[in-house]
């Protein structure tokens, strides 16, 4: 990955340094191209020394459901990256000018600032996407060479089990201790009994198929549920539910997928409170 895109960035620098030094001598000015490769390679090699924080960045934007978070952390990321970029690159050229007895003035000014920043955020964008193409393709190169299963939950042996996917681990479930698993992006949350949540890479139509014969069901189009942990429900005026399960949590539910709720009580737990809360008189 490094190396890709350090050959592209090298080649990119030369031939604006070529095209720079063109465009300076048919305006008049004296062909640099020495001057002008310099400014070019000190920007160049701060972006690449810069580059694991783009990688840990797209990693960590491919982990997180959700636009919103994702765009978050990318503006962040292209914030912190040019401020980084654009000081280092001052300080190299000062150094490097300095040994070699000469000066570099940056001309610090917001116009400065948002010149350099404009080419920052393209080169993010060219970068991080390039990043993303090469960890999709390792993803999907990693699918290839592991054993063929399904994604999400997986049955072992034992009909009481099963394994989820937790990136590289894969953890063993007692259906049981599943209260909810929710639609996060591209991603399904467990939350257990316990209070810990797993994320896994699948879909929720995925999880409801493999998991309806444990009484995981949907309570809401993003919402799946145990009903086997459901000690209360309480039925609103509106159609909608919150369900209350036996370890104090709760969970709402939409009136769509009230009939299944309804259903419990007509089970022969007496553990169940299902309470219908009447509509308010006008």
């Amino acid at each position: 990955m490094f190396a890709a895109i350090a050959a592209v960035a090298l080649a990119i620098g030369i031939v604006n340094a070529f095209s720079g030094a063109q465009d300076a001598a048919w305006r008049g000015d004296r062909y640099d191209i020495g001057r002008r490769l310099f400014w070019e390679m000190s920007s160049i090699a701060v972006i690449l020394l810069l580059l694991p924080i783009l990688v840990l960045a797209v990693r960590r934007m491919r982990r997180t459901p959700g636009l919103a978070a994702r765009a978050a952390i990318g503006a962040i990321t292209l914030l912190g990256f040019s401020a980084l970029h654009i000081s280092g690159m001052v300080w190299v050229r000062k150094l490097a000018l300095w040994l070699a007895g000469g000066a570099y003035d940056f001309r610090f000014s917001l116009a400065t600032v948002l010149y350099e920043f404009r080419k920052d955020a393209v080169a993010v964008v060219l970068i991080a996407g390039t990043i993303w193409l090469l960890e999709s393709r390792r993803e999907l190169k990693s699918a290839a060479a592991a054993p063929p299963a399904p994604q999400g939950p997986q049955q072992a042996s034992s009909p009481d089990v099963i394994w989820l996917r937790d990136g590289t681990r894969r953890l063993r479930v007692v259906p049981h201790d599943i209260l909810w698993v929710a639609s996060a992006g591209n991603y399904i949350e467990y939350s257990l009994a316990d209070g810990s949540q797993h994320l896994i890479r699948g879909t929720l139509a995925a999880a409801e198929s493999e998991l309806a014969r444990f009484s995981i069901v949907r309570v809401h189009r993003t919402r799946l549920a145990n009903l086997d942990r459901v000690r209360g429900v309480d039925l609103k005026p509106s159609g909608d539910f919150e369900l209350a399960f036996d370890n104090g949590q709760s969970l709402g539910g939409s009136r769509r997928y009230r009939p299944a709720v309804v259903a419990l009580g007509s089970r022969t737990d007496p553990g169940i409170n299902i309470a219908d809360r009447p509509a308010k008189q006008s």
